[in-house]
């Protein structure tokens, strides 16, 4: 049986909304593993002088907790 845990994690990019899910990503697999999928919950732009700046992502990312360890 598999345990799936969820964590919520929020990113910015200067480029656009796909680059800031891609930097979310790798920030999380650096620490996190058994990354099997995220889901972007919100997205919002900032603005300056009426152009985009930035873009902001929040997803809430899922993964399989290791069930090999003997908690007894």
């Amino acid at each position: 049986m598999s345990v799936a845990k969820n964590i919520e994690v929020s990113s910015t990019s200067t480029k656009s909304f796909e680059d800031a899910i891609q930097k979310g990503v790798a920030e999380v697999t650096k620490t996190v593993k058994n990354v099997q999928g995220a889901w972007v919950k919100e997205q919002k732009v900032g603005i300056n002088d009426g152009k985009i700046n930035t873009y902001h992502v929040v997803m809430i990312v899922s993964f399989v907790i290791d069930g090999s360890a003997d908690m007894s």
